[in-house]
């Protein structure tokens, strides 16, 4: 049985996808763009916002789901650019305490929507 994740807190999907589903335990959350959900406009004014926009998007829905950051057992990062690996990566790593997930970070040709970066995660609770 699978339990989808919607919430208006982050952007709603802009294809045939859900936010996030919930399957045994796991929660597998589709990929985050820096949207920002209040106004539908993308927040591209820095790298660095764009990552905290993507993580904020990431934490409605994990919360709508009742999980939280130290439930993610594994991220991966899509960049437009590997040159943007440093500034990305700092801001990232602010939302986790310990016990930092596994990842891979890829560089793309392209994003949706022409962002610098996606993130998308999955999630454990017991």
């Amino acid at each position: 049985m699978k339990t989808i994740i919607n919430t208006s807190n982050a952007p709603a999907p802009i294809g045939p996808y859900s936010q996030a589903v919930i399957a045994n335990g796991f929660l597998f959350l589709s990929g985050q763009v820096a949207i920002n959900p209040e106004n539908g406009e993308l927040n591209l004014t820095s790298i660095a916002e764009e990552t905290h926009q993507v993580m904020r998007n990431i934490k409605a829905v994990l919360l709508e789901a009742e999980y939280e950051f130290e439930h993610i057992v594994k991220t991966t990062i899509f960049l437009s650019d590997m040159g943007l690996f440093a500034e990305v990566n700092e801001v990232y790593g602010a939302y986790f305490e310990t016990a930092y997930p596994a990842r891979e970070t890829v560089a793309v040709k392209g994003l949706p929507k022409g962002v610098n970066v996606e993130i998308s995660v999955t999630a454990f609770k017991a």
